[in-house]
């Protein structure tokens, strides 16, 4: 492992608090009895205090210093004095101690009073210190210049992603949005909850992932000798749960797809699901007017939010509008009773990409999602879709080749999806054989026949309305955020790409191509100044390692840096 020459530095102060006697990473339980947000909350003069956070910033004035610690709650200073400190004549806390073996970054408890500078800041004067973790890697710290301009700030969103645990540290408005994210979930709790509606949780492991059109992730129980799934939704064993006598019952998922990643996907994504008998998508669409309405409220004191340059109004109600009706307005054509052919002509005729393995439920998809979803920035239930495209749907009271169903559209983007559930388990078969049509002619989402809900429908389900809200993207508009992973503590990421471990030759010749595009081979040579062995050796080095491509243009050899 090869050590920056500050993670050296560290690693010899180590070596020296332990050679004084002190452990740098102590066991015993240390008693904290305040924070930085009580201190400054209810301040007395003089108050004794025990604190612990992590030691960001000082300034040493010879016998006297002043830093700021921060700790879960936010930051507050603390003043350092050689006498208080040391009360006899060793002076080694801190001289040797606070002074040359502290580093920004250590996580340190202090024993202290209260006072107030003369410029009026809330203050810890310190009595004693203890080290509690010494940091051997130094914190991506912000610099700023006497202009306010700020330097070296850390973000940069792959290092962010990866290393959460520095952004957290460093980048106080990462944290506020997750414990933001925290209130939004216990808002949808407490607003079900106070319903009479129970929290559950079903399998993740699944023999079959049902509830909705997806490609799963597979993997196999060794003990059984099957292949499992990764729930892909948990809808299926939640209205199992509502044959089985409960009125009302949600969860909060990790569901799973094996799909593509871009700023509104993850292939782990969270999914809150409430399903609710005796009641209909009607129903549903007011209920969750009053969910987001609350949820906006909870989380910023209003039911504005604002995303991007738009601001979003959560206060109910919201408009309704029919998916046939969005596509006439938005495009202009009018798809009601087109079959299969005259549907993918028209998709086709729309710019879109339309191939042989997409039924009518996924051509309608596909002219909505591309022609009209993004025009929906408030909050719009988009209703009634085709029965193609809504397999596990009741059918429409008054029009039998539409489904009850929504799609909640926000900021132009789903956020929620809702079924007056279908509960006729022969019309649920027929629905899930045609799946299996659409499977046999390549479309790899289709739904797979799940023999035994259809068992369960088949000893009766009642009326029931069931709603999946996409947790993730509700956080990216609650907080601001375009990113989904933004909103995600440990986003899935591509492994790591390990340190380029480059030869004195191969560095000398890296530094150059890092600075062209394209450089002819000669002319890289005599840019490098190395002798021919030297140069050989380099070279190849970098081709071996696939850091460098060497190729021919007619007669002429060009160097890039292999992407």
């Amino acid at each position: 492992m090869q050590l920056s020459e500050q993670e050296v530095v560290r690693r010899e102060k180590l070596g020296k608090l332990r050679e004084l006697g002190i452990n740098p990473y102590p066991a015993p339980m240390y008693p904290v009895n305040a924070t930085s947000k009580s201190i400054k909350d209810d301040f007395q003069e003089d108050k004794k205090v025990i604190v612990a956070g992590r030691l960001m910033s000082r300034r040493i004035q010879g016998k006297a210093s002043f830093a700021e610690i921060q700790d879960s709650e936010g930051r507050i200073q603390v003043y350092f004095n050689r006498d208080e400190i040391c009360e006899g004549e060793d002076k080694t806390l801190y001289n040797e101690v606070y002074k040359k073996l502290l580093d920004i970054g250590d996580i340190i408890g202090i024993e202290g009073t209260l006072f107030t500078t003369k410029v009026g800041e809330k203050t810890i004067m310190v009595k004693n210190f203890t080290m509690l973790s010494k940091a051997l890697k130094p914190l991506p710290l912000p610099k700023q210049d006497a202009e306010g301009n700020i330097y070296d700030e850390f973000n940069d969103p792959e290092l962010r992603y990866r290393q959460r645990y520095v952004d957290l540290v460093v980048n106080p408005k990462v944290k506020e949005t997750f414990i933001k994210r925290t209130k939004i979930t216990n808002s949808i709790r407490e607003f079900y909850n106070e319903r009479g509606y129970l929290e559950v949780e079903t399998p993740i492991l699944q023999p079959i992932p049902g509830g909705a059109a997806a490609r799963p992730f597979l993997t196999h129980h060794n003990a059984l000798n099957i292949p499992l799934y990764l729930r892909i939704a948990n809808e299926l064993y939640l209205k199992r749960l509502i044959v089985g006598g409960f009125d009302g019952v949600y969860e909060f998922s990790k569901d799973f797809r094996n799909e593509g990643m871009d700023r509104t996907h993850n292939p782990e994504f969270t999914v809150m699901e409430l399903y609710v008998a005796y009641k209909d998508y009607h129903w549903m669409m007011e209920t969750t007017e009053k969910l987001l309405e609350k949820v906006a409220i909870d989380a910023n004191g209003t039911s504005k939010v604002t995303v991007g340059e738009n601001e979003i109004e959560f206060k109910a109600p919201y408009a309704r509008v029919p998916i046939l009706e969005a596509i006439k307005i938005h495009t202009g054509v009018d798809v009601a009773g087109m079959d299969e052919n005259e549907l993918r002509e028209t998709a086709k005729k729309l710019g879109l990409e339309a191939d042989e393995t997409m039924g009518v439920g996924k051509l309608i998809d596909e002219i909505f999602g591309e022609k009209c979803e993004h025009h929906y920035i408030q909050p719009t239930f988009i209703t009634d879709y085709p029965k193609e495209m809504s397999p596990l749907t009741k059918e429409h009271r008054s029009n039998p080749a539409l489904t009850e169903r929504f799609e909640l559209m926000v900021n132009g983007k789903e956020l929620a999806n809702c079924y007056s559930e279908l509960n006729d388990p022969i019309d649920q078969r027929e629905r899930f054989e045609e799946q299996l049509r659409l499977s046999e002619k390549g479309d790899d989402e289709a739904m797979f026949i799940d023999q035994d809900f259809i068992r369960a429908l088949e000893y009766g389900m009642p009326p029931t309305s069931g709603i999946g809200i996409g947790i993730d993207r509700l956080v990216m508009l609650m907080t601001n955020n375009s990113s989904i992973q933004e909103v995600l503590f440990f986003p899935q990421m591509r492994p790591e790409k390990k340190p380029l471990q480059l030869s004195e030759n191969e560095k000398a010749i890296f530094d150059i191509l890092k600075k062209e595009a394209k450089i002819e081979l000669s002319v890289l040579k005599e840019k490098a100044g190395l002798s021919n062995k030297a140069w050989d050796k380099g070279i190849k080095g970098l081709t071996k390692q696939k850091v460098a491509n060497v190729f021919k243009e007619g007669d002429v050899l060009f160097v890039t840096i292999s992407e």
